[in-house]
């Protein structure tokens, strides 16, 4: 068994080698540690790779209307942490902290058995070829478009990385932060602080949401024991009768009441009327700094969808770009998402 499996591992890498060279020819060459990400990635090796995702997806959204809002956030957490190398889909195992159990996603981040789904199909089309850190940005882009949201071509090649890191994880953008710490964060993600933090924060227009995230809103703002006074008060109330005090915080409530499953540009309309939910979405449009930073992004999008849509594909470009690993001697295409090859 031994001598097998050291032979499967041997063959997905020099797999890996062999895929990362194709987007260094489409690329004009280069040393193969700089690999390039690219779209016609699987165009040979699994050419039915998107099909074969997507195939998933709507299968599973027939059960769980949930679940394009949730593989979008997975995307964005997995990209946050240590790039976009499918970090955010190990578990822990032998002392080794998984991402999952970090407080953002620990008991919100969902969808993973879907992913574990794409990835055994795609490994009974195409072993050991589709990375899952290219599961979850394929993913994405098909949860959006189903949704009613842009397409965009998706750049593909990413390896699966061979490390977590919990700690990271801690540090995601969160619902209770401010404007200038959302800033900071994305700056420190080589994304943009204004335009790719405005339009990556529409992903909010769809999904669900706890009402532990807006209970200090409603009853304690920044221990003040009183609402918070940017919130719609016929939406406060509205969500005070959905979200009790004292209530149970894991009740569920749509991010955008009016169009709750649909990818649209009502996250940017509810923030102009003060009706986002997490503070960090109202943030955008209310904080004192945001009236020549974020706001007039805010304005923008909310009078037209198609600029939302334009700049909502560029920024998912952008963010699945983040430091992916494709030297194959630093990552590895994975048999299993939740585990590396040698575990």
């Amino acid at each position: 068994m031994a001598s097998s499996s050291s032979s499967r591992v041997s063959q997905l890498s020099v797999k890996a080698a062999l895929l990362a060279a194709v987007c260094l020819v489409l690329h004009g060459g280069g040393s193969m540690t700089a690999a390039e990400l690219c779209v016609g990635y699987y165009d040979d090796t699994c050419p039915d790779a998107i099909s074969i995702v997507q195939d998933v997806l709507v299968e599973a959204h027939q059960s769980d209307p949930r679940i394009f809002a949730s593989l979008i956030r997975l995307h964005f957490h997995d990209c946050f942490v240590q790039g976009c190398d499918g970090s955010v889909l190990l578990d822990t195992f032998d002392g080794f902290e998984s991402e999952k159990d970090a407080r953002p996603n620990n008991g919100s981040a969902r969808g993973f058995p879907v992913v574990d789904a794409a990835k055994a199909a795609l490994e009974d089309a195409c072993p050991g070829v589709v990375s899952c850190a290219d599961i979850l940005a394929i993913a994405a882009e098909i949860s959006v478009e189903l949704s009613g949201g842009p397409g965009w071509s998706v750049l593909l090649g990413r390896l699966d990385g061979l490390t977590s890191s919990k700690a990271d994880a801690e540090n995601l953008p969160g619902p209770f932060d401010g404007l200038p710490v959302l800033r900071a964060k994305f700056r420190n993600a080589t994304l943009d602080d204004t335009t790719d933090l405005v339009a990556l924060s529409g992903a909010h227009t769809f999904g669900r949401v706890q009402c532990q995230f807006v209970t200090d809103r409603l009853y304690n703002f920044s221990g003040t024991n009183q609402p918070d006074p940017t919130l719609n008060p016929a939406y406060r109330a509205f969500l005070s009768q959905r979200c009790p005090r004292n209530g149970d915080g894991s009740s569920l409530n749509d991010l955008d009441p009016t169009t709750p499953d649909t990818f649209d540009n009502n996250y940017y309309t509810n923030l102009e009327v003060n009706r986002g939910f997490l503070q960090s979405d109202q943030e955008l449009k209310s904080d004192p700094g945001a009236s020549t930073t974020t706001a007039p992004i805010v304005d923008r999008f909310a009078s037209s969808q198609d600029a939302f849509f334009r700049s909502f594909a560029q920024s998912m470009i952008k963010m699945g770009n983040i430091r992916p690993v494709t030297d194959p001697s630093l990552g590895e295409v994975r048999t299993q998402c939740a585990f590396v090859n040698d575990s």
